[in-house]
């Protein structure tokens, strides 16, 4: 199977959010990527369910949320009724884990869980058997732009085997300083999702390097 390209729409002109959304909608993306901060559990607030709701009726991707906040249990409802494909929680932000993605999955969403880069993937070991995909943090998450944390190449290559012992069909996403040199070294190590948002929006011509991104 291919992998699939997955840009933020953090990074996007939000002057012109519907232009760049179509930009997506027309490009080999694979999947559209929102991150929603709290500027609690991450130094940075970004969008909330309005701007979702409004990309709803135009975005023809399926739509990849990020709950970079606290306590994101409440809000499985909100983000199942903006049409969210994938649900992700951060592994540091969830209690009860496994209620959590028992709900987003009643809610007919993708359950996704993430790791900052100081988390190990062991703790993911009780958990791995209900989760749909694992989004690891190759950057700090707040920000985008950040330099690329080389140690994530060899967590993905680990992360992947675990999945493989276990016979499990669990995806693999990486968010954080992607580019073609280290989305190549991501894929190559078992990465099935990348998502870039600075790396796309920044670049005159946006749909050439999604592509560029897909055909690594």
């Amino acid at each position: 199977m291919s992998h699939k390209i997955a840009p933020s729409l953090l990074a996007a002109n939000f002057l012109e959010l519907g232009k760049e959304v179509e930009l997506i909608n027309t490009s080999e993306a694979d999947w559209l990527h929102l991150d929603i901060m709290d500027g609690v559990f991450v130094p940075n607030i970004s969008f909330g369910f309005p701007v979702l709701q409004d990309i709803k009726p135009i975005c023809r991707k399926p739509m990849d949320v990020h709950l970079m906040i606290v306590e994101p249990q409440k809000f499985v409802k909100e983000v199942a009724e903006a049409g969210a494909y994938m649900m992700n929680v951060h592994y540091e932000a969830s209690t009860h884990l496994h209620r959590t993605v028992g709900a987003i999955k009643e809610a007919g969403m993708k359950a996704g869980v993430t790791l900052n880069p100081h988390t190990p993937i062991s703790l993911l070991e009780d958990i791995l058997y209900d989760l749909d995909m694992v989004l690891l943090m190759s950057v700090n998450p707040g920000f985008g732009g950040q330099r690329f944390i080389e140690h994530s190449v060899d967590k993905v290559f680990r992360l992947k085997n675990r999945i493989r012992e276990k016979g499990l069909d669990v995806l693999i996403e990486v968010d954080g300083g992607v580019n073609l040199e280290t989305g190549r070294q991501l894929v190559e190590a078992g990465a099935d999702v990348l998502v870039a948002g600075n790396f796309v929006f920044s670049n005159p011509d946006p749909q050439k390097i999604i592509s560029e991104l897909k055909h690594l």
